[in-house]
Formats: C-alpha cells, structure tokens, sequence
C-alpha cells in the first residue's frame, strides 16, 4: 500500500499562492514556501516539482478561485460595457479585500524579475494576454452587433482597460482602498463609446 502524504497538498497550494502572491516568484524562496506551507523540502519536490512547477499550478489555481471573479464575468455579461464595467467593480472589490495579500497575482506575480526568471513571467504574460482576447472578442461582438460605433478600434479599447484593471492592481498595493478604486472604476466607464443614435 503506498503510503499517504503527511499534509494537506491543497491547503499546502494555498498556502504557497498567498506567498507568491504577497512577495511575487522571484523574492520568494524555496525555505519561505516550505516553512509557510507546513512541510520540508523533499515533500515539496516529491508533490509538486520544483519551484516553477509550483508556481505554475498555484496560479493557475489562483485563476481558478481568487481570479475567476473575471471570467465570469466576461462569459454572463449580456455586453461587453457590462461584463468590463463588473471586472473593474468587482476588481475594487477583491484587489482590496483584507482576507489575502492586496492586488492580482497574475499582475504582480512576476515583477522585478531577473533572466533566470523568463518562465515565470512568461506564464503570467500568457494568462494576461488570454484576458485580454477574451475581452477584445466580447468588444467585437458589440461592434458587430451595432452596440458600439462601427469604426471603434477594439484594439485600443481592450488596452485600455486591461490597463486600468492592471492599475488598480498596483493602487490596492501601494494602499488604495475599495472605495477609491471604485471611483476609479466609475470615471473608466465614462470613456466607453456610445454609438451614433
């Protein structure tokens, strides 16, 4: 009979995405993730790789739970204006929230990299990009649909507010509060184009 490992692997993950997410992949180490995660080393090789491997399933475990807040929004939204409107809403609201480290981790995950680190940027960068062509479709979608003048540039429009989104990632880590950032939020919406009546 094999024998059972002596932790429990998903508290262990969750324990490892607060630690990158509060101190990004780089800066954290390998004796920080162990002593957060309630297990030594070997443990943390035998279950999960090495450190990149790990990194790559907290945030994609993270996408799942913390961050999925955007994907939901994106597939049940009627418009995109509604489903981006929901995303920076519901970003004031999660980015803040004082259960977990502040911001996104996708955002900040990997910042301050050195070259050793090219894997880990490059996760997250694709975990980004997959955003922002989901949010670009539903643009799109609406442009088609007569929702948004014909000649918008859904290109640009999508940049925009993935900057926003990735702004006020960074504004709840330097201290922004919920309610700041739902002005922020309030004043993007404002650049949306309306089409011609």
């Amino acid at each position: 009979m094999a024998r059972q490992r002596a932790f429990d692997r998903d508290a262990a993950l969750d324990s490892a995405i607060h630690a990158f997410w509060r101190r990004g992949y780089e800066a954290t180490s390998v004796a920080e993730l162990t002593q957060v995660m309630g297990i030594r080393p070997p443990s943390l090789y035998a279950a999960f790789g090495d450190k990149m491997r790990l990194f790559e399933e907290a945030v994609t475990r993270y996408g799942a739970t913390y961050g999925a807040f955007t994907v939901r929004a994106m597939a049940e939204e009627p418009t995109a204006r509604a489903a981006i409107e929901r995303v920076l809403r519901e970003a004031a609201t999660e980015y803040t929230d004082p259960a977990h480290p502040p911001g996104c981790l996708i955002v900040s995950g990997a910042e301050n990299c050195g070259p050793e680190s090219t894997e880990a940027e490059e996760l997250l960068r694709s975990f980004r990009t997959t955003s922002k062509a989901a949010m670009k479709a539903r643009i799109e979608a609406d442009i088609h649909a007569g929702r948004l003048p014909a000649d918008t540039d859904a290109e640009s429009l999508t940049a925009f507010y993935a900057a926003m989104i990735q702004g006020m990632s960074k504004q709840s880590r330097d201290g922004a509060t919920r309610e700041a950032l739902e002005r922020v939020a309030e004043l993007a919406m404002k650049a949306w184009p309306t089409p011609a009546s």
